[in-house]
């Protein structure tokens, strides 16, 4: 069995410390109100929001690990009275967060990504890599949104990257899990998760 997941998010901005949050709620980013801080970004698309908010999700990583991984939060709800934002996942305290924007060329790379990281983690030796697999693609509803008419090239891409003769299945979802090299599973937003799976 293998799996991957992967988001094709282009990072940009400083890196920024979350400094106040419960749950899923981001009220501070330096101490700043982290609404204010995305409208700043966003400029004009921010008049748009919380809907602009799936071009520009938010990613977060626990800057206590050398592990460089990060978790890709998406907006749901704005809360102007207390200028937070309300994410589909948790957002630690203490964690480091950057804005991230749409590449629409890199979120169809990185389903192709998934795929062959997914594949290749099962391979167990050399006679094994090229075994048929069957693939089960989650991919993100946000995802889906975002690419509109490409979202087939995004599943074509899985398919092509997988071992000739592998079928594939999959879904749309609001959230998606996936262990990472370390082991710990952990709630990804906007990323394509692939489990593979393969009989000898």
């Amino acid at each position: 069995m293998g799996h991957a997941s992967q988001g094709g998010w282009d990072i940009f901005g400083p890196v920024r410390r979350v400094t106040r949050s419960k749950a899923n709620a981001l009220y501070e980013l330096d101490y700043k109100p982290a609404l204010q801080l995305y409208k700043e970004y966003l400029g004009e698309k921010s008049v748009d929001l919380p809907a602009s908010g799936l071009l520009y999700p938010l990613s977060i990583s626990d800057p206590s690990t050398d592990e460089r991984t990060h978790l890709v939060r998406t907006i749901l709800h704005v809360d102007e009275q207390t200028q937070s934002l309300i994410f589909a996942g948790d957002i630690p305290l203490g964690f480091n967060a950057q804005l991230m924007r749409a590449n629409f060329d890199r979120l169809i790379d990185s389903a192709s990504e998934a795929s062959l990281l997914a594949s290749k983690e099962m391979s167990v030796d050399e006679n094994s890599k090229d075994f048929p697999v069957f693939a089960i693609c989650i991919s993100c509803f946000g995802r889906r949104l975002l690419l509109g008419e490409r979202t087939e090239e995004e599943t074509d891409s899985t398919l092509k990257s997988l071992p000739q003769g592998s079928t594939q299945t999959g879904f749309y979802s609001y959230g998606e899990l996936s262990p990472f090299t370390s082991g710990k599973c952990e709630l990804h937003n906007q990323t394509m998760t692939i489990t593979t799976f393969y009989e000898r």
